[in-house]
């Protein structure tokens, strides 16, 4: 065989190597995420980081978003696909932001969140949505800035027989306490038929309501890890709500259902209120509304906010949530179907009054909470 002819094989052959090689190194995994991943979010931490990181429950929710004339999509990086969500880059009103979808409920807003944190130089969270109205005197179309978020779907189910007065089980090892109080179920419901002809409590007993255990990252991330720690109450950030007081308050939102003659009494407003409660629970059920209304003080009752709180207690990170108003959770307002009625007006509201606060962090380089 001609010498020039092998030569070319052997050529053709490294270069089949390397090729190889650099298709490997391309796709090689550090964990679930690739190489070629790995170096995306480093580029866009490096051109673009610090991010105001935005969370959104679901798609309804960010659809205005993405058609809004405010924010303007990356012309380099539009987007980074990680693990089955979609990280959205882009600027709202001079601010960079990341967008992420979570999907329903508190595994999934916190597993996100979490991600999000993870992954990107973000300095802070606005996290915005629909929710359940747990108190009367607010309507809805009206949008919530809670300044404390709890997760309520977290309980020591006590056994029947046992009263408020007896220990739960691994009370005395610090893992559960009766400090935030339960619900009764026999307050609600009563069983006829007792020996004597009287009435006996309803088997279920009581849920004691529990904080969540966390392990706050200290001193940079170089503190002592696993220092276990309890949360009912999260704060939202300090500075976010008096940022959001001072430019939000007497903000115009639009009174009827776009494009229909379906109207609410008066125009909704920005209220701050003092408690939003989240738990893997969709509220429609006006006996528990009153309950967590009287026992909690909440607001919002929705299925994110309090996973997104903890998840960024835990890291220092700042977050304010932005939640309208859809329902007065399990009926009795005038509005009838309220829920499917104003979806899209509560939605729409959310939107604008995130829109408009996120440019009013351009300026704040904070990273770490109040």
């Amino acid at each position: 065989m001609d010498a020039g002819v092998v030569i070319r094989q052997q050529v053709a052959v490294v270069i089949v190597v390397l090729a190889a090689a650099v298709l490997m190194a391309a796709t090689t995994a550090e964990g679930f995420i690739s190489g070629k991943t790995w170096r995306d979010v480093r580029r866009v931490n490096r051109e673009g980081g610090p991010f105001v990181g935005l969370v959104v429950p679901n798609a309804y929710e960010m659809d205005p978003v993405l058609k809004s004339p405010s924010f303007s999509p990356s012309h380099t990086v539009p987007y980074l696909d990680v693990q089955g969500r979609r990280f959205r880059f882009g600027t709202i009103g001079g601010q960079n932001v990341v967008m992420v979808m979570t999907g329903l409920a508190m595994l999934n807003a916190g597993l996100t969140t979490q991600l999000l944190l993870s992954l990107f130089k973000v300095k802070g969270i606005v996290h915005w949505g629909i929710a359940g109205n747990a108190n009367e005197d607010l309507q809805i179309g009206d949008v919530t800035i809670a300044e404390q978020w709890a997760h309520l779907s977290l309980w020591n189910w006590q056994r029947h027989g046992d009263g408020p007065e007896t220990e739960l089980a691994l009370e005395a090892a610090g893992d559960y306490t009766r400090e935030l109080g339960a619900l009764n179920f026999s307050d609600f419901h009563t069983v006829v038929g007792a020996v004597g002809g009287g009435q006996q409590g309803n088997t279920l007993n009581s849920i004691w309501y529990q904080p969540e255990e966390i392990f706050p990252v200290s001193g940079g991330g170089g503190g002592a890890p696993e220092q276990r720690q309890h949360a009912f109450w999260v704060p939202a950030s300090a500075r976010y709500l008096a940022i959001a007081g001072e430019k939000l308050e007497g903000m115009a939102l639009p009174t009827c259902v776009n494009g229909t003659t379906t109207c609410l009494p008066r125009a909704p407003r920005v209220v701050r209120v003092s408690r939003g409660c989240s738990a893997n629970v969709f509220v429609d059920n006006a006996a528990y509304r009153r309950f967590v209304r009287s026992r909690f003080g909440c607001s919002p009752v929705e299925m994110e906010s309090a996973a997104v709180a903890l998840v960024a207690r835990q890291l220092g990170v700042p977050f304010l949530t932005i939640r309208s108003l859809s329902d007065l959770a399990g009926g009795g307002s005038d509005l009838g179907n309220e829920a499917a009625a104003f979806l899209g007006i509560a939605a729409q509201n959310a939107v604008d009054v995130m829109l408009k606060f996120v440019p009013l962090l351009a300026g704040d380089h904070h990273h770490a909470d109040d």
